[in-house]
């Protein structure tokens, strides 16, 4: 009877434990910053970038060329308004340079999508070179 009720309660802890992990991979908080087109604060101070994007940079020491500076600002002030103040729900799918990469979802929609059809940012696939954001344009 004992190894009976010593089996039982293994079997009911297991589900809860794997689930306890999975669940550390969804989140959600206010934006409180916008760092460029593709990576925010949170007010709990997680940095978030958003997985599968990527948006011009903003500053200096990490954009290519002056055009993709000016792209950068004008992604970033239009991320900044779509954001501030803002509640996102995340699932997180890894890290880089000290960051969350996560799928951000904005009012139930996805916020990457939604940057790319707002030309704000471009598709960024895992393992493929990041976009260029200096071509000329005629």
């Amino acid at each position: 009877m004992l190894r009976t009720l010593a089996l039982s309660v293994l079997i009911v802890a297991t589900p809860t434990s794997a689930s306890a992990g999975s669940a550390d991979r969804y989140g959600s908080g206010r934006v409180a910053w916008v760092t460029d087109g593709d990576t925010f604060r949170l007010d709990s101070g997680e940095r978030i970038r958003i997985a599968g994007i990527d948006a011009p940079e903003a500053h200096r020491d990490q954009a290519r060329c002056a055009g993709e500076i000016v792209r950068g600002m004008r992604a970033k002030d239009r991320a900044t308004s779509l954001l501030a103040g803002r509640t996102v729900t995340f699932h997180r799918v890894g890290r880089s340079y000290k960051r969350t990469v996560a799928t951000v979802l904005l009012d139930g929609d996805d916020l990457g999508t939604k940057l790319v059809r707002l030309g704000i940012a471009a598709w960024w696939p895992r393992g493929r070179p990041k976009p260029l954001w200096c071509r000329r344009t005629s």
